[in-house]
């Protein structure tokens, strides 16, 4: 975590004297690092810690960084199988820092940068990975009307909405052409499944980084960074730790690819694809590939727009940043092998 501040701490020291029950001050802040999405900050008075989650500052792409629906849909899952942070307060006037932002629980717990898990037996690496499967298909298996949730994503074919989102989203952020990024555009348009009548909760960036364990066992204790979540297709979450296993292994790729799997105690693809299928009571799952590729996509897309931000000055973490935007080629050429076999 760096120290770095980029909101009046005292507004907010007022703020949550006024708004939250049992709050003392006095406030410091101390923002977490690593994170390119909305900047989150450790929130610490003498008797308690909290997380504060905001918009970035400066101009944002349009419905980009809805801090607003990670409050509900957090809120939504409190007390279900999938674990979540309890949520405290939302604060949707501008005035007070500048954007919009919300408090929640610090939940105490240990994190893995990446699925390589350094250091960990092979008994814990696979125990983690098991969770992992077991908070996907619980996530996918909640009944979105029975927590008030039905409407949080429009109705329609998920994929076909969400490239054209993506797309969208991708123009708005583009600083050169990329042939292979037009070209996947152009392939996922043209191969969207027929709707196979599955409509779920999705996170939208399911990977063991977004997820939280406790400090002796491998149970999950909280599912955070819900910016992309919405009602959609739950193969996509699913393809979405797929995508991340396929990158090199490392600090930057966070991947497993070339390693040894067996040898650490970690599952190979199928394994966790058949193990998410047991627990969902699936038979299998056909074209896989154009799920695979769609995160591909996806995840180009973010990578652009956090490489714009860089360029515009307002992201979480620019230097990072900045280097994101040479990994977008990358992405969009597995998405194109990943679409074609």
């Amino acid at each position: 975590m760096a120290s770095e501040k980029t909101f009046n701490l005292n507004a907010v020291d007022d703020y949550l004297k006024s708004h939250l029950a049992d709050y003392e001050g006095p406030l410091d802040a101390t923002k977490f690092t690593g994170g390119q999405s909305n900047p989150t900050y450790l929130l610490q008075t003498p008797g308690k810690s909290y997380v504060l989650r905001r918009k970035p500052p400066g101009v944002l792409l349009k419905s980009a960084h809805a801090v607003e629906r990670e409050f509900r849909v957090q809120q939504a899952l409190s007390g279900s199988r999938v674990p979540v942070p309890e949520m405290y307060l939302l604060c949707e006037d501008d005035s007070v820092i500048g954007s919009a932002f919300y408090v929640m629980e610090h939940l105490p717990g240990r994190g893995f940068p990446e699925p390589l898990m350094k250091g960990d037996s092979n008994t814990t690496r696979a125990g983690i990975v098991d969770e992992m499967n077991r908070v996907l298909a619980a996530l996918h298996e909640v009944d979105i009307d029975a927590i008030g949730l039905s409407d949080y994503g429009p109705p329609g074919n998920y994929y076909e909405r969400q490239i054209a989102r993506w797309t969208q989203q991708y123009r708005a952020a583009e600083t050169e052409q990329i042939a292979d990024m037009d070209s996947l555009i152009s392939a996922l348009e043209r191969s969207v499944p027929a709707d196979d009548g599955q409509r779920t909760l999705v996170h939208g960036d399911f990977r063991i980084d977004n997820l939280l364990f406790h400090q002796n066992s491998t149970c999950c204790v909280g599912v955070l960074d819900w910016e992309l979540s919405t009602i959609g297709h739950p193969y996509a979450d699913l393809a979405a730790v797929i995508m991340q296993w396929q990158m090199p292994p490392g600090k930057e790729g966070r991947g497993l690819a070339g390693v040894d799997r067996v040898n650490l105690g970690l599952p190979s693809d199928q394994q966790f694809i058949a193990s998410y299928c047991v627990r969902r009571g699936l038979d299998r799952i056909d074209n896989f590939g154009f799920y695979l590729a769609f995160t591909f996509f996806r995840m180009a897309g973010i990578l652009q727009g956090v490489y714009k931000r860089a360029l515009d000055g307002n992201a979480s973490d620019p230097d990072r940043a900045r280097a994101f935007g040479s990994y977008v080629p990358l992405f969009a050429r597995h998405g194109l092998d990943a679409l074609n076999g």
